[in-house]
């Protein structure tokens, strides 16, 4: 059985290791590093404003800013000032997202099967009921930090 804090190694590497094939893959359609998680969530979610979509995937106000603006100027997405609040702005995807966003969601598809290669649909579940849980846990400390509070170890 593994050490609890060696559970976070093999999240990591997987993580790392399917983000990486995915920039890599993804290249070809004038996405840089990580913009494809951007651009799903605004598919899944149109019109989300730049603040939920941070929390969303987990990335500071400028790490968010920095993508947009880049998708933004490649065509990928569309701001829209809110009806109610001008300063808002909403993400919307454009004919260009929507058109990749299928080749992405069938990677997706493909890395989650390989990745439960070998696991009965059982262990699936178990797993994703677990993970979000995990992931739960670690949303709760990143919003603390993120606030400018320092965790207790």
């Amino acid at each position: 059985m593994m050490a609890i804090a060696e559970i976070l190694r093999p999240i990591g590497e997987i993580a790392r290791a399917l983000d990486s094939v995915a920039n890599i893959e993804f290249k070809d359609f004038d996405l840089a590093k990580g913009q494809y998680l951007y651009l799903v969530r605004i598919c899944e979610h149109p019109g989300i404003i730049q603040e939920q979509l941070a929390t969303m995937i987990k990335v500071d106000r400028t790490t968010a800013s920095r993508a947009i603006r880049k998708m933004d100027m490649n065509g990928f997405i569309d701001r829209r000032a809110d009806a109610t609040n001008k300063k808002i702005k909403r993400l919307f995807p454009t004919k260009k997202a929507t058109d990749v966003y299928p080749f992405i969601h069938r990677e997706n598809l493909y890395s989650n099967k390989v990745a439960l290669g070998g696991l009965s649909e059982e262990d699936s579940q178990l797993l994703e009921k677990l993970l979000l849980k995990v992931s739960d846990n670690v949303s709760a400390d990143w919003e603390f930090v993120k606030k400018g509070h320092h965790r207790k170890y």
